[in-house]
């Protein structure tokens, strides 16, 4: 190897490695987390819901910290700006199949939501050799909506809350509708990415 390929490889190395794509990590491990509590309170809403809560506001306390430190330190990679995204999906999706799995959300609804969040994805590696396909500030308030939606269905305050429960729902479908916009323009935005590339 020579001095230069040597060079390269460190920075590329330190370029996964810094604290934004660590953060981003972390949240891709505290899923399966996630995921065990739900299924440990097995919709009674107790103890282990509320450590549902706490390991999903963590996660999602990562996603802003994660962008912030990235951005005001110069610290944006391409690892980063392929991996937040799917981070953010796994987390997503987890909480989504198991909420229908508990039968609090209906599963018309993940499933069109799962959809277009892994179809995307899916585009962005087809493109990806044209160039990245960064998340849009639409794909950005997507992700807060949902998240905002999902926290109001894992509250488990439900038993002296139950109005809580018709918001949660009237803001899933906000979030539904945002999702599929979104993923309207990021099609268009691939085609033009791939066309764009293929002129070059």
């Amino acid at each position: 190897m020579t001095k230069t390929e040597g060079d390269n490889a460190r920075s590329s190395s330190s370029d996964v490695w810094n604290l934004p794509n660590i953060l981003t990590m972390l949240r891709i491990a505290l899923v399966p987390f996630f995921v065990w509590f739900l299924l440990a309170d097995d919709g009674r809403h107790g103890l282990w819901r509320w450590a549902a809560v706490l390991a999903f506001a963590v996660a999602i306390y990562t996603d802003k910290l994660d962008g912030d430190i990235a951005r005001s330190r110069g610290l944006v990679t391409n690892f980063g700006k392929i991996a937040d995204p799917i981070a953010d999906k796994l987390l997503i999706g987890s909480a989504l199949v198991m909420l229908s799995v508990l039968g609090e959300l209906p599963w018309w609804i993940t499933i069109v939501i799962l959809v277009r969040e892994w179809g995307i994805t899916a585009l962005r590696f087809v493109v990806i050799r044209y160039g990245v396909m960064p998340a849009s500030r639409g794909g950005k308030l997507k992700t807060v909506v949902q998240t905002i939606a999902i926290f109001l269905y894992i509250l488990p305050v439900k038993s002296f809350a139950p109005w809580l429960g018709d918001i949660a729902f009237w803001v899933m479908i906000v979030a539904l509708a945002i999702t599929v916009w979104t993923g309207v323009e990021y099609v268009v935005q691939a085609l033009r990415l791939r066309a764009a590339g293929r002129r070059a």
